[in-house]
């Protein structure tokens, strides 16, 4: 399809949003299902349960690092990919992406390497008591072999979307979760293969993945290729790719040591309980906030493509409708955790002391949840338009200026309970900063195309 026709600029921005974010919605829960599905059932395993769980939790933050990587190249490619397609570019848009997959590539088999080599310090410095340690390894060891599958095969599927394949992009995350669920009892319960059968399960669903995705990609089927010329590296292409995509790369890298300062505090004050208790919570937060993640990378090809086709009216109105759907989703999973507490916290484990202290983290930790839609679409949107600096700023004020401190400063004086309060203040204030950003940048594209909100959706 040539770029004068293509539907991000042309379509109506209501039936965009549903046709590419609703299949990034289901895409990305499915993907959080990875790591979940894998605390499901070793939570249930005998010989596994509380210990267990904290071990997967104490890895946690190398998985969110995974991630990061991933998005760093494959949210910020996408996103110079989108931008040159508005341009009508196409020639730069297939160099971003070909550099992007490199990079990917490169990232993904390093990450493996040092993974392999500084396991056992890294897993000790992220707070392992001596009894998680060996269940912890057993699992990360695994996920490291798999590195270069999750990393490329995240990365890769922004760029399937951005090529204006959102269903064939939620299907590949629907095909490598689906390999997952069915494999981790097999492996873990069947063949008695524990925690090792739980990780080996995760990187073979990655690899299928990986592997649809590519065959897209060197395929016919798609609009644009990756070809061997463009996996070349090219400095100015490579560096502002790059750029694009820190504000992503920081939030999950700020997400992974937040993660790894909770789990020494929560070792110093509550012990392995308190760990398992907050990787219960982590996984619930990760479904509760991954659709907001879908919908963030369904709506970004549509107002990077416009911005860069200087069609801001359709900008706002993709802006508008984001919000309000964010809003709503998070809306209903804050209702969810004051209702039923218990019965999210049974799925992955019933233990009694488990189930009081993680029913009460779940509701002390999401207070604020209704807040934090608003947050990340609207912080989604600097990044979305190429500012990258507010959009890394509002992304670190959340997670490391505000949270952090809040979490030492409020466990000193309040104790374990004050750690958990630590994230509604964070996500209450952040709100209001991120808020008070976006409204004059909401009017300055206004001024550019004035009389936006009498447009149809």
């Amino acid at each position: 399809m040539k770029e004068q026709t293509n539907p991000l600029g042309t379509e109506r921005v209501g039936r965009l949003i549903i046709q590419f974010s609703i299949p990034a919605i289901i895409g990305m829960v499915i993907n959080a299902l990875y790591n979940v599905v894998d605390r499901i059932y070793i939570g249930n395993a005998p010989g596994l349960g509380q210990n267990g769980l904290a071990g997967i939790t104490i890895g946690f933050p190398i998985m969110i690092v995974l991630i990061a990587i991933g998005l760093l190249f494959g949210v910020g490619g996408a996103t110079l990919f989108s931008i040159r397609l508005g341009e009508k570019k196409p020639q730069e848009a297939e160099e971003a992406m070909g550099n992007a997959f490199s990079l990917l590539l490169i990232s993904g088999i390093l990450f493996m390497v040092l993974g392999q080599v500084f396991l056992s310090k890294v897993l000790l410095l992220f707070g392992a008591s001596a009894t998680v340690l060996p269940y912890s390894m057993e699992y990360m060891r695994i996920i490291f072999m798999g590195a270069v599958f999750q990393i490329t095969s995240l990365g890769m599927n922004n760029f399937m979307r951005a090529d204006g394949q959102p269903k064939l992009a939620m299907i590949t995350m629907f095909m490598g979760a689906g390999v997952n669920i069915v494999l981790d009892p097999v492996f873990i319960y069947l063949l008695d293969m524990g925690m090792a059968g739980a990780a080996l399960a995760t990187i073979l669903s990655q690899f299928i993945s990986m592997v649809w995705i590519l065959a897209y990609f060197f395929g016919k089927r798609s609009r644009h290729k990756i070809h061997l010329k463009n996996m070349r590296l090219h400095w100015k292409t490579a560096s502002r790719l790059t750029a694009l995509g820190l504000p992503s790369f920081f939030i999950q890298l700020a997400n992974s040591f937040l993660n790894v300062v909770l789990n020494v505090r929560l070792t110093a004050f509550g012990g392995d309980v308190a760990v398992s208790g907050m990787g219960i919570v982590n996984s619930i937060q990760t479904i509760l906030l991954m659709p907001i993640t879908g919908l963030v990378q369904g709506t970004q090809p549509i107002i990077s493509f416009n911005y860069g086709a200087k069609k801001m009216y359709r900008v706002w109105q993709a802006q508008k409708l984001a919000i309000l759907t964010a809003t709503v989703i998070v809306l209903i999973g804050w209702i969810v955790t004051r209702v039923a507490p218990e019965l999210l916290v049974s799925l992955f484990n019933r233990d009694p002391e488990l189930m009081t202290f993680s029913s009460f983290a779940l509701k002390a930790w999401f207070t604020c949840l209704p807040v934090i839609g608003f947050q990340i679409v609207a912080a989604n949107f600097f990044q979305a338009t190429g500012k990258t600096k507010i959009a890394i700023f509002l992304t670190l004020t959340r997670q490391i200026l505000l949270l952090l401190p809040a979490i030492f400063i409020f466990s000193n004086v309040w104790g374990l309970e004050g750690i958990l309060y630590a994230a509604p203040f964070s996500d209450a204030v952040s709100a209001l900063l991120t808020a008070t950003l976006y409204v004059f940048a909401i009017k300055k594209l206004t001024k550019e195309q004035p009389a936006l909100d009498h447009l149809e959706y």
